[in-house]
């Protein structure tokens, strides 16, 4: 096996990677709990108070320097928890023995998230040893241990703890950068909306060739009410879904053509082929700026091999729609409701369960913060940033501006190939150090005000 440590900062980084910390699996409620008494212990070690508060769920873990009145104050948050890790046959290496390789560390949760908040941590502790005790601001760490589960106890924290954690700004890295070496501000994420809805029919399955054609089918009905989602354009037809959204700004779209080909990326990382979505808009602001309605799951009737022709009792779909700025998550839902009971034939009965939901995130990149954290990764990558939006959804960043009344700079170090949430997960040895090199620029910045 290749070595697996090289410096102090990797050895350290790969313990934190052994904790098979799985916050949705009860079965590791233990393993989760010793993880964060890992990082409160750590934080101790760099100099840094230490408290575990325990949750219904699993702990947060806060660590702080000491405050000086005179300097601002950043919140830097990461969690500990990671994703399942099956299918396990899939691993190269086991998901908890963190390997280096080629210059990449392959453990489940290396990237997502326990290498990326660890090297903030790194770059903390490397700035107090080398200055005597002293930082350029005021830190906070705050470590959940429940964001692969939706962060269900983080905002009843966050709004009980708001005045030990009052801050000037909030840095996170749980993002991702365009590619190697390009330096990445993500100043948006978009919002979710959650539903499902299942299609009632007869009381019990049917013999489709005695009843068909007579008696409406809750797999088809489901088909189609689907299919009403859409126009041939890509366009959602849910009425009032527009009505709110925040239209792309002239200088985003002039960025984000300057970008790579967005459309060739697309397609490279997700080996389909063809580009589809809205028209008028490109793969990268389909992606990053507009709304939209998917379906994640279908199903109905016979699902074995061969056939078995019956017309099912009921059928069902998984919806989730990704919102943009000014769009209500809960208004959203009534209007999907709304849609499918419209669409749905008097000769099925339709019922609709909601989902968890969470707003749209946007800063603005061009304020003193933002331009700060653009300096930093300047300064450490050697190249101009980009601003970009993202289209996946943190809730809890929309939680933190709203509960602590500031804004978070998203400072990626995510790959496109990272692999998170899948077998294989890895992050490059490089990034790991951009990230420490990075939290020391940035700190920097932020305390120049």
């Amino acid at each position: 096996m290749p070595a697996m440590s090289q410096t102090p900062h990797l050895d350290a980084l790969f313990e934190h990677l052994r904790f098979p910390s799985i916050s949705t699996d009860s079965t590791h409620a233990g393993d989760v709990r010793a993880c964060g008494e890992w990082l409160a212990a750590r934080g101790k070690a760099m100099g840094l108070s230490a408290e575990i508060h325990e949750t219904p769920g699993h702990p947060v873990v806060i660590l702080k320097s000491e405050p000086k009145p005179d300097r601002p104050t950043v919140l830097i948050y990461g969690h500990y928890d990671v994703q399942p890790v099956d299918p396990l046959d899939e691993w190269k290496t086991p998901p908890f023995e963190p390997t280096l390789i080629d210059g990449r560390i392959f453990a489940r949760g290396s990237t997502d998230n326990k290498g990326q908040h660890f090297a903030h941590l790194c770059g903390v502790e490397d700035t107090l040893a080398e200055s005597g005790g002293d930082l350029p601001v005021n830190v906070i760490f705050l470590l959940e241990g429940e964001e692969e589960i939706g962060s269900p106890n983080l905002e009843p924290f966050l709004k009980t703890h708001a005045a030990e954690l009052k801050a000037d700004i909030c840095a996170v890295s749980d993002t991702g950068m365009l590619g190697p070496g390009i330096p990445t501000l993500t100043y948006g994420l978009r919002g979710i909306s959650c539903l499902e809805f299942k299609v009632h029919g007869p009381s019990l399955d049917l013999h489709s060739g005695v009843y068909g054609g007579a008696i409406a089918n809750p797999a088809t009905m489901v088909a189609r009410l689907v299919a009403s989602l859409h126009d041939e354009n890509g366009r959602v037809q849910i009425a009032g879904f527009y009505d709110q959204v925040e239209p792309l700004a002239d200088w985003e779209r002039e960025m984000w053509a300057s970008l790579p080909d967005g459309d060739a990326a697309t397609l490279a990382e997700t080996g389909a082929p063809g580009i589809w979505g809205e028209a008028g808009y490109t793969a990268l602001e389909q992606r990053w700026g507009r709304p939209t309605a998917e379906v994640n799951g279908i199903g109905g009737g016979y699902q074995g091999e061969g056939s078995k022709t019956v017309i099912p009792r009921s059928a069902m779909a998984k919806l989730s729609f990704r919102l943009v700025p000014d769009q209500d998550p809960n208004l959203v839902l009534e209007l999907a409701a709304e849609h499918l009971r419209r669409h749905c034939p008097s000769s099925c009965r339709i019922e609709i369960e909601k989902g968890h939901v969470g707003s749209a995130y946007v800063m603005d990149p061009h304020s003193s913060f933002g331009k700060a954290a653009q300096k930093a990764l300047w300064d450490t990558f050697g190249e101009e940033p980009r601003l970009i939006r993202e289209g996946g959804s943190i809730p809890i960043i929309q939680a933190i501006q709203e509960v602590l009344g500031i804004d978070s700079l998203l400072l990626g170090l995510a790959l496109p190939d990272c692999q998170i949430h899948a077998p294989n997960e890895n992050f490059t040895v490089e990034n790991f150090e951009k990230g420490i090199a990075l939290n020391r620029a940035l700190l920097e910045e932020l305390g120049k005000g």
